[in-house]
Order: structure tokens, then sequence, then C-alpha cells
């Protein structure tokens, strides 16, 4: 009995050892598998072009002006406020050569054969076309670009420029001059008013400025009411609402033809304006500012009181900062950037010199620093800068962003609502090229990192 015991005992034990062993051979196997490299998958991402752009919006989207909510969308996903940079789909479609910000809507200039324009959302007096709905009537609101039809006699002309005010806005091509958009109700547009005119829902195509003085149009710039025009020999020409003097014109009467500016102006070559409410600034070839229309916080009158001036006249007070490079003005303050690439305010609000300072009769100042200039990023400088009606926004060579001034419908892309008191860089994942301001929203074209 113990001799068969003990031979069971070992058949188990030896059939326990062949387990054994099958199991470690297994283990052994499974270890030097382990040890070969693993293959990865491999990604490839396309390099961007030259011609490549992004575009970025923040600020108040109830009104459709940021043009980030795609057709069919859920309602739910729908913000009214946008307080970061968020990247608008329409600018991956089509390539977006310029942008204008009015109030409240917002236009893009596309490179395309069948559209070259496109505009999204407020469209109460008709500035973004005639655009049917199912029914019958126009669309007041639009929440994603839409075409706008533009008279155009050769398909190949383009739009090199933009620009917007608060109801009207200024087309420029390459080969058939400008065309007017929207309210005429001072003469903005350039053609006669009609009092009865009724611009909403209006299927009136945009009106034609073929040349102005027989020269070509090389620029336009939209006002709150008014427009101007610069033309090739540098002259200054405007119409609209002239009840602050901002069309220059030496009287404080509606303009619906478009005059040549005169004053301190009329033997100057002027290279750009500026302005989005009813202060206007411009520089000449030679770096100098004039300046004409709205003064009450004393941002053209240098102590003399005037609160309105009809006719341009030079601020002598600007040579001491250098060659000037850009002008702003915003609801009541001025910016300039000098050849170096300094910023200065003036006028009354948040400047961006903190939150004691918000009234200054002369340009101050703002420390480059604050700019991202350091001892270990000494070569940055500011490039641009712009104004909505209470904020600043400059852009450096580096292709960032700051802003600064009243926080309104989030209006400044900081991630919050509070009022900025210095100029705060923004967070986008993309270099600047140019910014458009509105009153409550921007949008910024940008060239890809990669």
């Amino acid at each position: 009995y113990h001799n068969q015991k003990m031979c069971r005992y070992m058949q188990h034990t030896r059939h326990f050892f062949k387990l054994l062993c099958r199991h470690f051979s297994k283990r052994t196997k499974q270890i030097k598998g382990s040890a070969e490299p693993e293959k990865l998958p491999i990604f490839e991402y396309p390099v961007a072009s030259e011609t490549d752009r992004r575009l970025y919006a923040w600020g108040l989207a109830e009104t459709g002006a940021l043009g980030v909510s795609e057709p069919k969308t859920s309602r739910k996903s729908f913000s009214s406020v946008v307080t970061h940079p968020t990247r608008i789909g329409f600018g991956e479609k089509y390539t977006v050569g310029d942008v204008s910000c009015g109030y409240g809507f917002t236009l893009f200039a596309v490179r395309d054969k069948n559209s070259k324009l496109f505009g999204t959302g407020i469209n109460t007096d008709s500035q973004l076309g005639y655009q049917e709905q199912r029914k019958d009537g126009a669309l007041e609101c639009l929440t994603y670009p839409a075409p706008i039809a533009l008279p155009l006699a050769e398909p190949a002309t383009n739009v090199v420029s933009i620009t917007s005010g608060r109801a009207h806005s200024i087309v420029l091509t390459d080969r058939e001059g400008a065309f007017t958009i929207g309210n005429n109700s001072y003469g903005q547009c350039g053609r006669p008013i009609n009092k009865k005119e009724i611009y909403g829902g209006s299927k009136a195509l945009p009106f034609a400025i073929p040349n102005l003085g027989n020269e070509q149009i090389t620029a336009v710039h939209c006002g709150q009411d008014h427009s101007l025009f610069l033309n090739k020999s540098g002259k200054v020409f405007s119409c609209g609402w002239g009840a602050d003097g901002q069309t220059g014109l030496g009287h404080y009467r509606n303009e619906h033809v478009p005059t040549q500016v005169l004053g301190d102006i009329a033997s100057e070559h002027i290279t750009k304006v500026a302005g989005i409410a009813d202060c206007v600034l411009a520089i000449n070839d030679k770096g100098e500012v004039f300046g004409w229309g709205n003064s009450e916080y004393g941002q053209l009158s240098q102590g003399s009181g005037a609160q309105q001036i009809n006719t341009p006249r030079h601020l002598p007070f600007c040579r001491t900062f250098g060659r000037i490079v850009d002008i702003a003005t915003g609801g009541s303050f001025c910016g300039i950037v000098n050849d170096q690439g300094e910023v200065f305010v003036w006028g009354f609000g948040i400047l961006g010199k903190g939150p004691e300072i918000e009234h200054s009769f002369m340009p101050t100042p703002i420390p480059p620093v604050l700019f991202g200039k350091n001892e270990y990023n000494p070569n940055v400088f500011v490039t641009s800068i712009n104004c909505g009606l209470s904020h600043f926004v400059a852009l450096t060579n580096h292709g960032d962003v700051y802003t600064w001034g009243r926080n309104r419908h989030a209006c400044l892309g900081l991630g919050h609502y509070n009022n900025q008191f210095f100029p705060f860089k923004v967070a986008i994942g993309a270099r600047a090229v140019k910014v458009s301001c509105g009153i409550d929203h921007n949008v910024v074209l940008c060239k890809p990192h990669l």
C-alpha cells in the first residue's frame, strides 16, 4: 500500500513538473517577444504654405458677427459671448485676404471665382446685401458667412480691401474702383440721399465709385456714419455725416458726393486715414500727423478748447515722437506708433497707463516692456495699432496681439469680463497679420505657425 502511494505521488510530481516547465517556457517566449521594439504609428502633418491663413474671433456672438456657428448646428452649442479667441471654420474653406468688423457684423474678402465677398451678423440695413430666406423677405441676421453679390464687370476683378462703419461698408477692388453697401441716410455711401428709402431687405446692388479726382482709389475707410477715400496722389475725399466736422469739408452738414478734403492736407500726400467713430487722424508720406472731427476730450484741440474741428489741421506735438507709421482713434482717445515701434496714447478712457490715468491732452508713451520687450527679447516692437470705441488692440513684429481698455462683452479676448488697464497678451495659436475692431467684437487674420 505504501509503495502504491509513493508511485501515485511520483506521478503527480512528474505531471506538475511538466506543467511548470510549459508555463516557464511560454513566459520566456513572452518576455523575449516584449523586448522587440514596438511599431508606433507614424503621423505626417502638412506644412503650411505662405498663403495659408487662419481666422480667430471673440466678443459678442449674439449678433452673429463672429460667424462661428456652422449651419444646421444645434442651438444648444450656441454661445452669446465668446471670451477668448475662437477659430472660425469659414477661414478653412476659403482663402481670406482681408476682414472688416462693423457694428455687429463682419465682412470677409476672399479669393474665389464664384464669390469675392462674404458677410455675417446684423443685416437690418442690407449692409450684408440682400439675403433671401425660405419664405418671402430678407434675413436681418446671419450667424454664418454668406456671399454678398457685387456688380463686377470682369470675373478677374478681386477685392483688395474692405472697411465697415455702423451700418455701411466700402469694398475696394483692384480693377473696378470702390463699391458701397448699406445705409445711406447721411450720404455715407456716396450717392444721393432718399429720405423715403427703406434699407432693410433692399435688393439694390452696391453703388459703384469708379475713381476720384480722375485717379484710381487706393484706400478706403469707414467712420461711424461717414466715409473716407484716398486716391493715387494721396488726396483725401469724404462724404456722409458731418455734424462733428468728421468729413473735414469746412462745414458741419451732411454730404453725399465724395468731395476732396483740404485744410492742412491740401498739398500733402496722405498715406492713411483712421477713425472708427467721428474723430479722424491722417498721416502723410513724411510720417506727420493731421486731425479733424470730434475733439470733446482734447484729442485735437491742443488745449484750445475747440470741441469740433471741421478742417484738417497739422498736429505738431506728434513731431517730438519721430516718424509716425500707424494711427488709430476710438470714441474718445487716439493712439499712434512711431518707426521705433513705440506706442503713444492720449484722450479720455482706459489708455493703458493704469487705473489712475484716464485723461491726457498730449500723447504719452506706453512702456515697451508691456508689449514683451525685455533683455531676453530686445527686438520686439509694435507694428500697428487699432481701436474699437472703447478698447485698443496692438500687433507686434512677432505676430502677437495685445489688448486693453473697456472689456465690453469680453471684446478684449482675455477669457474674462474685467476691464484691462495695461496691455495684455491675447492667447492665439497663430501669428497675427491683421486685426479688425468692432465695437464689441474683434476678428484677427493669422498665419499658422507650422
